[in-house]
């Protein structure tokens, strides 16, 4: 079994501040920090350094080559990858003293993916193979639709839920926090998470449902049965890439025909790690990283 992950590429610009700059205000940075970044590479970054067969399908600009090497230094196959002479996608990043982080992303060269390169990238995978998308390309309708017909095991990370409607009902997967759980269950942004379950459940009885929860740590629904995991706690220094590490290990850990509440401990763990260091990529721990944080926790 093997992911294709149809995922943005960003260069990320990072600027340290003491609070998050308010509508009208001019504040200084600290610090700059330039990383290779965007969900969809972070995801099969973390995949892949977890042990996972990842196929990313993507687009790059031409000053997008150290995204490209980011990729393949880790492990994931980089070989298919759109090569548009629009701009790469980037995102300017504030993380504020407590490790808290506010994004502006732009797309560029992460709109670029039509049809024809869809229908290439699903080409590439048999049946049961994991298709992860986000929502930070162009074309998830349709990575959705085809996906399905192939008969591909569908996973959606919806960030930033998208304002669109699309073909929920095909989705095999959602991995998602509270506030995009409650925005898939079209319930008030504070719902109680078992309520959240309950009504993804109700909508979409064919899928199951990983909800992050943050400083709660992680449920997941399966069918008739729910598993939870708490969070390992850690000093926060930057929470960025946190989320699409955990979403990476959880898949390679089903992948690797782990059981959930291994793939849960798995995944809780390198988020954990994640948060303690600064940067997208350069935070995201290997599959030995991860082994070595649980060993000291016995």
């Amino acid at each position: 079994m093997k992911i294709i992950n149809f995922g943005s590429m960003n260069i990320d610009r990072v600027y340290d501040v003491a609070q998050m700059v308010a509508p009208g205000e001019t504040i200084s940075a600290g610090g700059l920090h330039i990383y290779a970044g965007g969900k969809g590479l972070n995801q099969s970054v973390a995949a892949a350094r977890a042990g996972a067969q990842v196929i990313h399908a993507g687009a790059v600009g031409p000053e997008g080559g150290f995204l490209v090497d980011a990729l393949t230094q880790s492990g994931a196959d980089a070989g298919h990858l759109l090569r548009p002479e629009t701009e790469t996608g980037h995102a300017v990043i504030q993380i504020n003293s407590a490790g808290q982080n506010a994004i502006i992303v732009y797309g560029g060269a992460n709109q670029c993916l039509d049809e024809a390169y869809i229908d290439k990238m699903l080409a590439l995978g048999d049946v049961g193979d994991l298709v992860l998308l986000q929502n930070e390309t162009s074309g998830t309708a349709e990575i959705i639709r085809r996906a399905h017909e192939k008969g591909l095991t569908v996973v959606f990370n919806p960030s930033p839920f998208p304002a669109e409607p699309l073909p929920y009902e095909l989705v095999d997967l959602f991995i998602v926090n509270e506030i995009e759980g409650a925005l898939l269950a079209e319930l008030p942004l504070d719902t109680q998470p078992e309520t959240i379950l309950n009504a993804i459940g109700e909508r979409f009885p064919n899928a199951w449902v990983v909800l992050t929860l943050g400083g709660s740590g992680v449920v997941c629904r399966k069918g008739g049965e729910t598993f939870a995991h708490p969070i390992f706690k850690v000093t926060a220094v930057d929470t960025t890439a946190a989320g699409d590490t955990f979403c990476g290990y959880f898949l390679a850990g089903l992948c690797l025909q782990k059981d959930i509440p291994q793939c849960l401990k798995e995944a809780s763990a390198a988020s954990a790690i994640a948060v303690s260091r600064q940067g997208a990529v350069p935070s995201i721990p290997t599959r030995a990283e991860v082994e070595e944080f649980l060993a000291e926790r016995k």
